[in-house]
């Protein structure tokens, strides 16, 4: 069983997505410089509150549960903290990030006490609030990236982050900040952690590949999945020595994945429809489902005879029918849990350019689809 939702009267692409703790709200940017804020009245949305502090393109959103802050980042190079005043309405802070180009990703770590933002500056700001200046500052990852950061994510220690970017690389790196946290300890990854530490690098192909659209660390900590724009889907895993493998699908390049499980990725982009992957005894990708069941309706049992008369008078067949054989009709663009977490996923979330919001349901679609089992 899927929802499928719409937000206001005009269809327009949503950029990405983020929910609050208990799912009653939801941040969405509807392709432009503003985050909408939803609350759920129930089946319907209603409109909360529009956060319109931003000048250009808002490119990532990211709400923390426990803390109930929303980040946001955009192309006009800024990054705002958000916290709910009276009545609901969201006030922002603006984050020191000192970088000159767009702000393209941001994600809050695990413990809520800092964030990432990845921007095309070539670098990476790990950004902490200074208490004594009552103030939200940053501080660099700059080498070796050597172009746009596309992707974040955190690794569950609060301190290790992958980063995926357009010189078809993935990276992971120490995000340790000395005044706000203890050391770490040791992890599959290293164990030396100073902020900016190389702990690995995986170049997408030995030839390039097409760059990374979206990176995620596995619930444990010891993988990392990314899919590129080359139709691939990787996996490095830390406790096989780094060890590297990469799936070529037949599909249109994924732009998002999530993992739902310890063996099971879920990815989505410009085939319009969530695909599920599982990985093996072996540590190996396999592709297990398409999570889309829908199946395109005939307007009219005439049809295959106007077919017909048009193959016949025009050598050609005339098709105007324009819809998919998917719930979205075009590129989804950014995937969330919505109900679990990376361990136990049950339900997760899409949105794309065709404006609509799917709420997947992991039970229904083990029901539906004969022989899935999602481990």
């Amino acid at each position: 069983m899927t929802e499928q939702h719409r937000f206001g009267n005009i269809i327009a692409p949503i950029t990405c997505h983020a929910w609050n703790k208990d799912r009653s709200q939801i941040a969405i940017s509807p392709n432009n410089h503003e985050v909408h804020v939803y609350g759920r009245n129930g089946n319907d949305w209603k409109l909360i509150d529009i956060l319109n502090q931003h000048d250009l393109r808002v490119m990532g959103i990211d709400w923390a549960p426990n803390t109930n802050r929303i980040v946001t980042c955009a192309v006009d190079r800024n990054a705002y903290v958000w916290t709910c005043g009276e009545e609901g309405k969201w006030k922002p802070t603006l984050v020191l990030l000192r970088i000159n180009r767009a702000a393209t990703c941001v994600k809050w770590s695990p413990d809520e006490n800092k964030f990432a933002v990845g921007s095309g500056a070539r670098l990476i700001s790990v950004c902490y609030f200074e208490s004594e200046n009552d103030w939200w500052v940053s501080k660099h990852i700059k080498k070796p990236i050597r172009s746009t950061i596309t992707s974040i994510d955190w690794h569950p220690n609060n301190v290790l982050l992958v980063a995926g970017s357009t010189d078809y690389k993935v990276r992971v790196f120490s995000a340790f900040i000395k005044d706000i946290e203890k050391v770490p300890e040791a992890t599959s990854w290293g164990s030396k952690m100073p902020l900016g530490q190389l702990m690995a690098e995986f170049p997408n192909s030995t030839s390039g590949g097409g760059w990374i659209h979206n990176v995620s660390f596995s619930p444990d900590g010891n993988k990392v999945c990314w899919v590129a724009h080359d139709s691939t889907i990787n996996l490095a895993d830390a406790t096989r020595g780094n060890a590297t493998f990469k799936l070529k699908t037949e599909f249109l390049p994924f732009l998002s994945c999530t993992w739902i499980s310890n063996r099971s990725i879920v990815t989505a982009g410009h085939n319009c429809m969530p695909l599920l992957y599982t990985v093996d005894a072996n540590g190996q990708l396999v592709f297990s489902a398409k999570l889309d069941t829908s199946q395109k309706k005939e307007a009219s049992g005439l049809s295959a005879m106007r077919k017909f008369q048009s193959l016949d008078k025009q050598a050609r067949v005339e098709i105007s029918d324009t819809s998919l054989d998917s719930i979205h009709q075009n590129a989804i663009t950014c995937l969330c849990i919505y109900e679990g977490s990376k361990l136990n996923g049950t339900k997760f979330s899409t949105s794309g350019l065709d404006g609509q919001l799917v709420i997947w349901s992991i039970a229904s679609l083990e029901k539906e689809i004969k022989g899935l089992k999602i481990y």
